[in-house]
């Protein structure tokens, strides 16, 4: 198979090997879960203007240590529930932000 760089919405795939995908993680509110969104961009075939989908995927994250903003490698996986069938592999880079906390309003 074609393997192809792995910047942030594509796709890797060699013989033998698990698909990964990058995106970036939308959430990480569910415990030991994260919700990765991966942007394809594509040339139109017929316009030629460049298209971009978008794609939400559920990943399984051992030790909580995505967050959002986070930039994500995933691994395919067997399926662990009803929606998730990728695993966290690697935090490729974090985000600037930080976690949101709660803030106590003092009067």
């Amino acid at each position: 198979m074609a393997e192809t760089n792995a910047q942030q919405g594509q796709v890797v795939e060699s013989a033998g090997r698990r698909k990964e995908i990058v995106g970036e993680v939308v959430s990480s509110r569910m415990h030991k879960t994260i919700v990765v969104q991966v942007i394809r961009k594509r040339a139109h075939p017929l316009y030629g203007r460049v298209v971009s989908k978008a794609k939400k995927f559920y990943a399984h994250d051992e030790k909580n240590d995505a967050h959002v903003g986070d930039v994500v490698r995933l691994e395919e996986t067997r399926p662990l529930s009803k929606l998730k069938r990728w695993r966290l592999k690697e935090v490729v880079r974090r985000s600037a932000l930080v976690p949101e906390t709660v803030a106590t309003e003092i009067s």
